[in-house]
């Protein structure tokens, strides 16, 4: 008869995996951050799995003028209860290391499955709400405007730019399931299972730290400058920058996003893009690019500056615009 008792090491991934779900009661377990230029350090609201926390005052007043509902701990059932079902979590997988069988883990992981689906879709029908339901006597309306904030990642909400991502709290509880996942393969036995979640996890790894760093397209005549505010209207000429947290920054020109970081050095940059001068709004890498700068090279705000995806492209309207070569390095240290 085949033996269900679980191996060491899954006992011990469970163990860790109770510790990470127990210990996620005491810390936040979700952030939105709010960025704007009124507000240079930001304002920050923290979901614990029993309070909010972080700049609740500020934002309500903000709220207020828009017609969305303030924020109070006590107007949600959710953190009532939110506590008792991670610290049961935590006590039952930390039992399950000592007494359970592999049926048993595998119901608590999908259990836990379950539960992480039910928490996405409360969390999103509760921005939902907030997001639309706006008092129609506010002091500020926007017609067809709605403030639901993202259920993750980044969105722009009017002058506001708003994060919602896991903190301490949640990414222990993405930590624990992950372990779940693993002590489930394990225990099914199959070295080519396994090593096929390994690989999966790997490119998905790699998928998500490469996430938010893909160009945003900068839409021509609509979109403005975060340097110089003026209207993006050429497509030659522009450059982008993305931040670690996933934010687009558009420029009409490459001189205004070299200006631009030299002003703002403490924001965290992940990727640079710039206008393809031989295509019409094509974004392409700005570190692999290559640059002329002069002679006849006219852009928008005087940078003066062309950018190419091939050397010979570059080499070729440098002769014919009588420009210079110039260096990626020399552009964003200027």
């Amino acid at each position: 008869m085949r033996n269900n008792t679980l191996s060491t090491f899954s006992k011990a991934l469970l163990f860790i995996s109770g510790i990470l779900f127990i210990a996620s009661v005491f810390t936040a377990v979700w952030r939105i951050e709010l960025t704007a230029p009124q507000y240079p350090e930001g304002l920050v609201l923290k979901l614990h799995s029993n309070k909010i926390a972080g700049d609740v005052d500020i934002i309500n007043g903000l709220n207020h003028y828009i017609g969305m509902k303030t924020l109070h701990t006590e107007d949600f059932i959710e953190f009532k209860v939110l506590p008792y079902v991670l610290g049961l979590f935590g006590l039952i997988a930390i039992s399950l290391a000592f007494f359970a069988k592999r049926k048993a883990l595998n119901i608590f992981f999908f259990s836990f499955v379950l539960f992480g689906v039910i928490a996405a879709s409360d969390f999103y029908k509760w921005n939902y709400q907030y997001g639309h339901n706006l008092d129609p006597n506010a002091a500020i309306r926007v017609p067809g405007m709605a403030y639901q904030p993202p259920l993750i990642g980044y969105k722009q909400l009017l002058n506001f730019g708003a994060y919602s991502i896991p903190d301490i709290g949640g990414w222990m509880l993405i930590g624990a399931g992950m372990l779940l996942f693993i002590a489930v393969l394990k225990e099914r036995k199959s070295a080519s299972k396994l090593d096929k979640f390994f690989s999966i996890l790997m490119v998905s790894s790699f998928l998500f730290s490469c996430s938010g760093d893909k160009a945003v397209p900068i839409k021509i005549n609509t979109d403005n400058c975060d340097f110089c505010k003026m209207g993006i209207s050429d497509g030659k000429h522009g450059a982008e920058i993305i931040t670690q947290k996933g934010r687009a920054y558009k420029f009409d020109d490459i001189a205004c996003m070299a200006h631009y970081c030299q002003e703002n050095k403490d924001l965290k940059i992940k990727s640079y893009y710039v206008h393809d001068f031989t295509k019409n709004n094509e974004l392409i890498p700005a570190e692999t690019a290559f640059y002329i700068s002069g002679g006849k090279v006219k852009s928008p705000m005087n940078g003066n500056m062309a950018a190419f995806s091939s050397k010979s492209e570059a080499k070729s309207y440098e002769a014919e615009l009588g420009a210079n070569e110039m260096e990626w390095t020399d552009i964003i240290e200027k």
